[in-house]
């Protein structure tokens, strides 16, 4: 059994950091959940911010992991991406706590706001608010996108990290190939492709 101050992480580069409680993990992703705007992308953004950066519950690369696994798994990514790092944190415990966290509170909201969006829809004002939010969450999953990959730029992999995203972004919009496809196109490359360390 590990003791409180044992990360699940096993970067050596990282301090190790006092495991959080089951009433911290599950606070942290109810209010990212609850805060968060634009869908799953900007969430798991928000959650890798927490996590990672702010709290170093996880390392970049083990996030980077369980969100990799996360987009090849069927369902919503969002409750892979919590189900991951919630066991990668805290087990069993910190995965549902995140699940839940992060899915019963946006749930409650979507069948409030599902009342209210037919007086919505003909309001111009809130329909720019949409429009406005919209924006902003592609702008975020942007910076999410960044986030993950910044730690290969700053290591001698970025330029199989820039050809392989270079192909995906082609694949999926030029030749509109499935995105589990390129994800195992993208895990056979990484496997006969020697990386440098």
């Amino acid at each position: 059994m590990r003791n409180r101050t044992t990360p699940r992480y096993s970067d050596a580069t990282l301090e190790a950091v006092e495991r959080p409680s089951l009433l911290q993990v599950l606070w942290l992703y109810l209010r990212v959940a609850s805060l968060t705007f634009g869908g799953g992308i900007p969430t798991m953004a928000a959650i890798q911010a927490e996590i990672v950066t702010a709290r170093k519950w996880l390392s970049a690369e083990k996030y980077a992991t369980v969100f990799a696994l996360a987009r090849i798994t069927p369902g919503t990514n969002l409750l892979a991406v919590c189900a991951g790092t919630g066991w990668e944190v805290l087990g069993w415990p910190g995965a549902m706590a995140a699940v839940l966290a992060t899915n019963v509170p946006g749930g409650i909201a979507v069948m409030m706001l599902t009342q209210g969006y037919d007086a919505a829809h003909s309001n111009r004002p809130a329909m720019a608010a949409v429009a406005s939010m919209l924006a902003a969450a592609v702008g975020i999953m942007g910076m999410a996108g960044w986030e993950l990959l910044w730690p290969y730029f700053n290591r001698r992999q970025w330029v199989p990290t820039v050809m392989i995203g270079g192909a995906a972004l082609l694949l999926l919009s030029v030749l509109a190939v499935p995105p589990i496809a390129i994800l195992g196109l993208a895990a056979a490359t990484g496997l006969v492709w020697r990386i440098p360390e």
